[in-house]
């Protein structure tokens, strides 16, 4: 009787291996013949080299630190975010109001500039507690720097 030769059993026996990278071939060896090289070394660190380490990366951090340090924000720099924070919070404040309204009047009742009013109100008490935080910040890190100076 003869055999019919198809493509995929062509392909299989060929090289009478399965597919795959040659490394799959490895397995078959097991763990110790792959890994073998790191089977008689200790996994325990030594407690000298890791304070070495420590000490020398520490050198290298006050180093990266005092290379790459901000300086103290500017006048124009803190005017311009003490009006971005309030002209941020008044727009969103301003946008909700009136898309509450928008929603309102065009399913339920007509209920315009009543939300957007009151939203906006919201929105400027909100920047100006955002223009507080950010106040405080920048005092905080004007101290900062002014103590690093004197250092």
């Amino acid at each position: 009787m003869s055999k019919v030769c198809s493509q995929s059993d062509f392909l299989d026996t060929l090289l009478h291996r399965t597919y795959g990278p040659p490394a799959f071939d490895a397995v078959k060896a097991g763990f110790a013949a792959i890994f073998g090289v790191f089977v008689g070394l200790s996994m325990a660190p030594d407690p000298d080299r890791l304070r070495d380490l420590g000490s020398r990366l520490d050198k290298l951090q006050a180093g990266q630190d005092a290379r790459y340090k901000k300086p103290p924000p500017s006048g124009l720099g803190i005017a311009g975010r003490f009006a971005t924070e309030l002209v941020a919070a008044l727009f969103v404040g301003g946008g909700l109001g009136w898309g509450i309204d928008w929603l309102l009047g065009r399913f339920l009742f007509k209920t315009f500039p009543v939300f957007m009013l009151v939203f906006v109100v919201l929105g400027a008490v909100a920047g100006i507690l955002n223009v507080m935080r950010a106040a405080k910040d920048i005092n905080a890190e004007i101290a900062r720097a002014r103590s690093n100076e004197e250092k």
